[in-house]
């Protein structure tokens, strides 16, 4: 079960950090990615990290913006988010399956099992 917050609206160049509860098993079981889906457009990835290796992916429309943190005691991840541009705006939701590490297919929706409910993330000015 996951549970993601923290999404709101921000001026393009501004930061927001997601934040991605986890119950059941702690994070460092999971591989968890975060995705992101705009108004008509498809889900896509656009990161993954593994609590085993502690590598990160990331697609290279948030490589250097984007990165990953994480809280075991509140079995927690985190997404921070900076220098957002408007073509960031998205619905964001929390992914993750039961791995020591991130997919094969990392950026495919199809290789998580566990999703969160979403967080709306608009950047504008």
């Amino acid at each position: 079960h996951l549970v993601e917050s923290g999404g709101g609206l921000v001026q393009p160049g501004g930061s927001l950090k997601l934040s991605c509860a986890a119950s059941g098993d702690t994070i460092d079981a999971y591989a968890i990615a975060w995705f992101r889906q705009a108004p008509g457009k498809e889900r896509e990835g656009v990161v993954c990290t593994s609590g085993s290796d502690g590598r990160l992916y990331n697609q290279d429309s948030v490589k250097g913006r984007f990165t990953l943190s994480s809280d075991n005691a509140k079995n927690t991840v985190y997404l921070q988010m900076n220098s957002l541009k408007p073509e960031d705006t998205a619905v964001y939701y929390c992914a993750a399956t039961h791995s020591n590490v991130c997919p094969g297919a990392t950026y495919y929706s199809g290789s998580y099992r566990y999703w969160g409910q979403g967080t709306q993330v608009t950047v504008s000015s």
